[in-house]
């Protein structure tokens, strides 16, 4: 729910380029211009493969991921006023799994449980996607700015996966006097699973724009509009089996065999997306160093799917007062609509709800900017607190790092929390920053409340598991505001650079992350349930790097080193700590109907070397 950033690509003098290559992969990027100028080019190469730090997570297997992308910025001045630029990207993801066995402690001291799995079956996923853009500018004077851009996107995922596994959950043991502490006492479960799908998407985007920007007096004047116009297409097949001590889950009275979770779906759309804006920038310069800013615009997006027209208004106001300390106040507000998207319009049985309205954001931001000296260096210190009422908001889920919308308006909340970060010279000559963020987004539907059911005996009725019991009396539940998937209500981050004083050429970096717990819960597909706490995630890197070469040496004219300016060798360590954070939960039921939730760890500390040559 907020904005898109602007990027803008530079345009190089010269030939250069860098190189780099390490235990993970390795990047080439080239630029150049011609001699008169008049045409410049970047291009860049990046292959990388995870499959060194995939080795160290829980799951045993052959890991064969491969990712590769290339992208390509090329400018041609056609004269003074008429510029052609194009920008290409295109990227190859592939993943082959294949798991084999699987061994997870967790728990608690009370209850220490553990977890094997012995898989059969594989899976492999592709996803491909291309993008090419041509923009004519046209630059008529130097306070006029005119771009006409067509585009088009390209993008096809391929998800298919057999997954085989047979369970078994054992109880440790936990009495410190006894000589088999922390061994498998007993077995208190079995099971299997079944996971299967193919899954295809193939999505096609063609995008026409006209933007462009006038500076007059003391306003600057932009607008924009852009036609693009969207074709997707999706089949998906998808079930789980699951046995628990050879009894089919969920037990069913009829002895029938059921899957669970399946989907059985193929959608298409065709949807045409209009969108314009226009936005003034007044600047008045009080004094020498006073100034204030005014911004304001309005935006208008139309989608031909659910023939809906959203405007969105904004305003900021920034001042920058005359006082001693060089700082800088903003305040903000404005609507932000986010027209639904393919995947956003999919609820879980695979049913495209073309209806889906955009969802909202009103955003109040209230922010300042302080420049000072410490230590007679530069630092920064910027500060923001924000608060976003949400309506119309599409619920979703986060099953691993797969996100399953909902498809519907059914819910509303709210997001409000501060970003704290300073930045500057702890050591001289190298940029260093601390970040704290706190925040709070709760969402409510009147879709979360449930009912419990109780027999004549007053025991709850478990749906799916006891059958023999006819309900008598019903309590109805309103849980109201729930935690959002993205609820983290600390993040704390520190990045610090230093040298050796007599070899300055010998660098560390240091890197820390902290943030408080996500929420999450069973893969039920009930939103109100969604309320319990994984632990925080917590991550140390350590690296270490020469600069073996540098420009300015001196020598001979026949050296084939003249060709390269600089070159630094790197250690990084990653995860020094080597602590297990938790990505998800793996979900294993017993033929009682208890549920156990099994920590998804990431990778453990891991060692990377790099090489990096600039030429």
């Amino acid at each position: 729910m907020s904005s898109v950033l602007d990027v803008k690509y530079r345009r190089p003098r010269k030939f250069a380029g860098t190189a780099s290559g390490s235990l993970l992969g390795g990047s080439l990027h080239l630029e150049g211009a011609s001699d008169n100028y008049r045409f410049t080019w970047i291009l860049g190469v990046r292959q990388k493969n995870t499959q060194y730090l995939l080795n160290s997570l829980d799951t045993k297997g052959s890991y064969l991921p491969s990712f590769t992308d290339v992208q390509t910025y090329l400018t041609y001045d056609l004269s003074d006023k008429w510029e052609l630029d194009f920008l290409g990207n295109f990227s190859r993801n592939k993943y082959l799994t294949i798991p084999q066995s699987r061994s997870t402690s967790f728990g608690t001291i009370n209850e220490a449980l553990d977890l094997q799995v012995y898989f059969g079956g594989q899976e492999v996923d592709q996803f491909e996607a291309g993008t090419g853009a041509l923009s004519l500018i046209y630059h008529p004077n130097e306070q006029t700015n005119v771009k006409f851009i067509v585009s088009g996107y390209k993008d096809i995922e391929d998800v298919t996966y057999d997954i085989l596994g047979q369970y078994y959950i054992n109880q440790l043991e936990t009495d410190l006097s006894n000589p088999n502490f922390g061994q498998v006492a007993y077995n208190i479960g079995t099971g299997s699973f079944l996971n299967h799908a193919r899954d295809f998407l193939n999505a096609t985007i063609y995008s026409f724009a006209n933007k462009g920007t006038i500076n007059y007096g003391k306003n600057q004047f932009l607008w924009g509009i852009t036609d693009k116009i969207e074709y997707v297409t999706d089949q998906m097949k998808q079930w789980n089996f699951i046995d628990s001590a050879g009894f089919s889950l969920p037990q069913n009275p009829s002895n029938e065999i059921n899957l669970q979770n399946v989907v059985n779906a193929s959608n298409s759309l065709l949807n045409n997306d209009i969108e314009g804006y226009v936005e003034n920038v007044w600047t008045k310069q009080l004094n020498d160093t006073s100034h204030i800013t005014l911004t304001a615009g309005i935006r208008s997006n139309y989608l031909s799917s659910n023939n809906q027209n959203v405007i969105s208004p904004r305003v900021t106001f920034s001042y920058k007062p005359k006082w001693k300390k060089d700082i800088l106040f903003r305040a903000s507000s404005g609507f932000y609509y986010q027209p639904p998207s393919f995947q956003e319009m999919l609820n879980f049985n695979g049913v495209l709800n073309t209806d889906l309205k955009a969802q909202q954001s009103i955003h109040f931001v209230l922010g300042s900017d302080l420049n000072f000296k410490a230590w007679q260096r530069p630092f920064k210190f910027s500060a923001e607190a924000f608060y976003k009422a949400l309506n119309y908001l599409d619920p979703y889920e986060i099953n691993d790092v797969n996100i399953q919308y909902f498809g519907n308006n059914a819910a509303k909340g709210y997001s409000a929390g501060i970003d704290m970060k300073v930045s500057g010279e702890f050591v001289r000559t190298l940029q260093s920053w601390a970040s704290l963020s706190i925040m709070q987004t709760r969402e409510e539907s009147a879709t979360y409340s449930y009912f419990t059911y109780y027999n004549s005996n007053g025991q709850e009725i478990i749906p799916g598991y006891t059958y023999n019991n006819i309900p008598t009396d019903s309590v109805k539940h309103n849980p109201g505001y729930i935690p959002r998937p993205t609820d983290q209500l600390v993040t704390f981050g520190l990045f610090f650079q230093d040298y050796l004083p007599t070899l300055p050429d010998f660098k560390m970096h240091l890197s820390l992350i902290f943030g408080s717990s996500l929420p999450f819960g069973p893969p039920d597909n009930l939103r109100y349930k969604d309320t319990l706490r994984m632990p925080p995630y917590r991550r140390v890197d350590l690296g270490f790097s020469y600069q073996i070469l540098k420009a300015g040496r001196k020598l001979s004219p026949h050296n084939a080193f003249n060709y390269i300016k600089s070159a630094w060798i790197g250690l990084e360590v990653f995860n020094i700590l080597d602590i297990n954070n938790t990505i998800s939960y793996t979900w294993i039921t017993d033929v009682t109907g208890r549920e156990y939730a099994v920590p998804n760890y990431l990778t453990s500390r891991e060692v990377n070397l790099r090489l990096v040559i600039g030429f």
